[in-house]
């Protein structure tokens, strides 16, 4: 695709004139963002004003292509809502626009002096930092927390049970010793044309929707690369998906069913023996025990169980075992579940038994750091003393974070300790991108009942969000993409963010980690300015240093660190540097050592939900649909965007997704207000009533609120109206601490009140005609 354009006016320079504008080459990271991090062009004027944005052809990582929140990015920056300078009110005024403007120096001064109040009231595990999900403040709230706080109290935004990639990663870790991901050409630089690559035959695309999430560091066009080149796909999604439209085969699965599924996928791959036996022999622990498990596994018992026909189940093991190189692609609706890890152990076999394991095209190691996390544990490497007493470190709070291996304090356990006060109170919040209740946290009224409580709260975000809104005392204005001086890991490849404005006094993630952590423990936050923190950060990454300055690294915009396949067979993917495989047997576990070791099924495993027509058939008989929240749409990110007058313009409110039969035993049809509710609450959305849904299932989105509704309490910017959240829960995760139940609800639909929405298009209208 790079061929098409004329290198005389997209040049490969990180910085050039074109005409009286300077364009930059950089990475589009958050904020406002996704969790991808993709290449493009910042066009500039004379006085440094953004002025447009376009992909950029000439790299590797995305050949030009950019989506339409990043195409939105001037609108964004110079949005009259955004919050430009720091900001304060009295704790009183919480819920009231009654903010006051003040300066950077009093933002930090009066931080450290909520810090300072806290510690000496509580001690320093009383405070906890938040981040938002995968973007670029995703470690230095953490950083500061350990560094300049003293807690080791950090969380994703109370995102219950983890239910974010966390489950899949630490299940890899302790069944394939390491994190795998789907190579579709993105290692190296060379892409298609290096001479060790070749495509999958097969992409395994389960729970996810690549195109719209882009999940985990995954571009995902990269499979239209693919399958432009003759890649085939087999996609499992209780929706029609365009990916799935265009699949070799495609299974349409009642939620919260995949591992039913896949062991049944399995039991066919054995019986008709479709795996790679040398494989399996010399690289695999604990394939007998899985094959007895496995043994009653049926298509037919599995069809009943997950609403589709066993011939399917029959022809995806026959596709999955004869298709030659395969890999795979899953998503998040393996972490929403509360039977996590085992739904993650069962499809990861499927491919471990086919042997593309770390080979081209199939699923490789990657073992280049994640930058947030690796300066992180390099702070605490120095701090021996912070993790000490971190929440849900002591045992009660599932079977894997009782060895307080985890990456983050467990949720349940801070919103516990906010509660009860116990095994000692959480007092103050500094919060960083991220909105617990509008969008991340289960029972979404409880955790806004419980932060309500805090002593203190800073916020640092773009605009005024609802929980800015209902419980900040402190606001920070944050930068923007082209505003910040950063670096993308991530996997791979690492990349520069360039700052080329400045808005008002938006600060970065990283210079406001930097000068507040100088004010509060100068000796260990020693960096004279952000670049030399920064190469501190790529010379230091706990996997793979790469040795470079910051301004290499602006110059050359993107570096692929030397990727090697087949690292098992080398040495490569053991600490030992033997060969084999990161696990305690050195082997793939399809029996697997560290679950046993602590007391989890060993094996892959198929639980039904805990609220599910065949666990509650007395709660399936009021609420007799299955409900699936998360729903990925073209224009938003989580709750980002709503501000946007373009986004709005192409999806003005939120949708839910209904199969035409279920509408009209719902008395909806397509366009209606709709009420969402179940056994937990409620919530308000549009009726998209479409055949591609399964029947019996709803899809809902989620972080939904709306920037032109009344921003003072109790509207809270209409938070409660469409906040799916309140119809989930928090606290119901798996044995091994990980997963929730955010796509396996029930629920029924029926018409909103006659004339609900009117008021707010109003609203809408005038709000946009600013």
């Amino acid at each position: 695709m790079r061929d098409c354009f004329n290198p005389e006016v997209y040049k490969k320079d990180w910085q050039y004139q074109e005409g009286d504008l300077t364009v930059t080459r950089s990475t589009q990271w958050s904020a406002p963002g996704c969790h991808q991090g993709c290449s493009i062009l910042f066009y500039t004027d004379k006085d440094g004003k953004l002025v447009k944005v376009e992909g950029d052809p000439n790299s590797p990582v995305t050949d030009g292509r950019l989506c339409m929140r990043c195409l939105a990015m001037v609108e964004a920056v110079y949005h009259p809502d955004r919050i430009l300078h720091p900001m304060k009110r009295d704790r009183d005024d919480r819920g009231k626009d009654k903010w006051v403007q003040i300066t950077m120096d009093e933002a930090y001064e009066l931080c450290a002096e909520m810090v300072k109040d806290t510690t000496e009231k509580y001690g320093a595990k009383s405070i906890c930092t938040g981040a938002g999900t995968g973007r670029n403040a995703t470690w230095q709230s953490n950083v500061l927390g350990q560094g300049a706080f003293g807690t080791p109290n950090d969380n994703c935004g109370m995102l219950a049970g983890n239910c974010c990639y966390t489950p899949r990663m630490q299940g890899m870790n302790a069944v394939l010793g390491d994190t795998f991901i789907a190579d579709c050409g993105q290692l190296n630089e060379a892409r298609f044309d290096h001479p060790e690559y070749r495509r999958p035959d097969l992409i395994l695309i389960w729970g996810n929707n690549p195109l719209r999430a882009n999940a985990d560091g995954f571009y995902g066009h990269w499979i239209i690369d693919c399958m432009r080149r003759g890649s085939k796909l087999f996609v499992v999604d209780p929706q029609v998906t365009w990916l799935a439209a265009h699949a070799e085969q495609y299974i349409q699965v009642r939620p919260g069913t995949d591992a039913a599924l896949a062991l049944a996928i399995g039991h066919v791959m054995i019986e008709e023996e479709l795996y790679d036996k040398e494989f399996i022999d010399l690289w695999c622990y604990g394939f007998d025990e899985y094959k007895e498990r496995v043994a009653d596994w049926t298509p037919e018992r599995a069809a009943e169980i997950c609403w589709c026909d066993p011939e399917d189940i029959y022809a995806a093991a026959r596709l999955i075992g004869t298709a030659g190189v395969t890999t795979l692609q899953w998503g998040v609706a393996f972490d929403q579940n509360k039977e996590a890890n085992g739904t993650a152990h069962s499809v990861v076999l499927l491919q471990a038994m086919t042997g593309n394991i770390d080979n081209p095209g199939g699923f490789v190691g990657i073992n280049f750091g994640y930058v947030q996390s690796d300066i992180r544990e390099n702070v605490a490497k120095g701090l021996p003393k912070v993790r000490e007493g971190r929440l849900g470190d002591d045992g009660n709070w599932g079977l894997m974070n009782a060895k307080g291996k985890g990456g983050h304090a467990i949720p349940e356990a801070i919103l516990d300790a906010c509660e009860t006060g116990e095994p000692y109170p959480v007092k103050m919040l500094f919060m960083c991108s991220t909105t617990a209740f509008t969008n991340m946290a289960g029972q979404a009224r409880r955790i806004y009942n419980a932060f309500k409580e805090m002593d203190h709260v800073v916020i640092c975000d773009l605009f005024m969000t609802p929980t800015a809104m209902a419980i900040g005392d402190l606001f920070i204005p944050m930068a923007m993409g082209c505003e910040r001086n950063g670096v993308r890991g991530w996997y791979t490849p690492l990349r520069a963010i360039t700052k080329v404005t400045q808005t008002g006094e938006a600060i970065g993630d990283e210079q406001m980690m930097l000068e507040l952590g100088k004010k509060m423990n100068p000796d260990l936050f020693y960096w004279d300015d952000v670049p030399e923190m920064l190469e501190f950060c790529t010379n230091n990454m706990a996997t793979v240093p790469i040795q470079i300055t910051f301004s290499e690294l602006r110059e050359k915009v993107i570096v692929y660190p030397e990727f090697t396949y087949y690292k098992y067979k080398t040495g490569k993917l053991r600490f030992d540097g033997q060969p084999g495989f990161n696990t305690l047997s050195g082997r793939i576990e399809f029996f697997c050592n560290m679950y046993n070791n602590v007391g989890m099924d060993p094996l892959p495993y198929f639980k039904e939900p805990p609220e599910s027509p065949v666990s509650t058939p007395e709660l399936f008989a009021e609420f007799p649909l299955v409900m699936t929240t998360g729903r990925r749409c073209w224009e938003y990110f989580h709750s980002e965007h709503r501000q946007l007058h373009t986004m709005r313009e192409f999806h003005k409110w939120p949708m839910f997704a209904i199969h035409p039969d279920d509408a009209e035993a719902a008395g909806i049809k397509e366009g209606d207000w709709a009420v969402i509710e179940n056994s937990h609450g409620k919530a308000i959305e549009v009726a998209h009533v479409t055949d591609t849904m399964l029947k019996g299932v709803i899809s809902a989105e989620h972080g939904w609120w709306f920037p032109e509704r009344p921003a003072e309490e109790p509207s809270l910017f209409g938070l409660w109206e469409s906040n799916i959240n309140c119809c989930t829960v928090q606290g119901d995760f798996g044995p091994s601490g990980y997963g929730s139940s955010y796509k396996t609800q029930l629920a029924k639909v029926y018409p909103a009140p006659e004339g609900y929405g009117a008021e707010f298009e109003k609203l809408y209208e005038a709000h946009n005609a600013r």
